[in-house]
């Protein structure tokens, strides 16, 4: 794997922190950062997390209108097939 150096500046009481919670969890100071800050990016933005909610609201409110739809088409076809299947009796055509 190859790798890259960053240098970040911070207070001398936060690197005491930040050494003692990786002492605390037998990590490496670097192991820490890099963890902390894939965590960090991979969190959706306040936007994002605000548009996911309306998503997911516009979704929960399609669906039973989805569902309604749905029973209506299987309705219609059951309705169809017994009308075709009258049909083609009276024809002689199916038994």
């Amino acid at each position: 794997m190859q790798t890259e150096r960053v240098t970040f500046l911070t207070t001398p009481d936060h690197k005491a922190a930040l050494d003692a919670f990786a002492a605390r969890n037998g990590q490496s100071v670097g192991h820490v950062v890099r963890e902390a800050t894939s965590q960090y990016i991979g969190q959706p933005t306040p936007d994002e997390e605000t548009e996911l909610a309306a998503l997911v609201q516009q979704v929960n409110e399609a669906i039973p209108k989805m569902n309604a739809s749905i029973e209506r088409i299987i309705e219609r076809l059951d309705a169809t097939h017994s009308r075709v299947d009258a049909f083609l009796r009276d024809t002689g055509v199916r038994k």
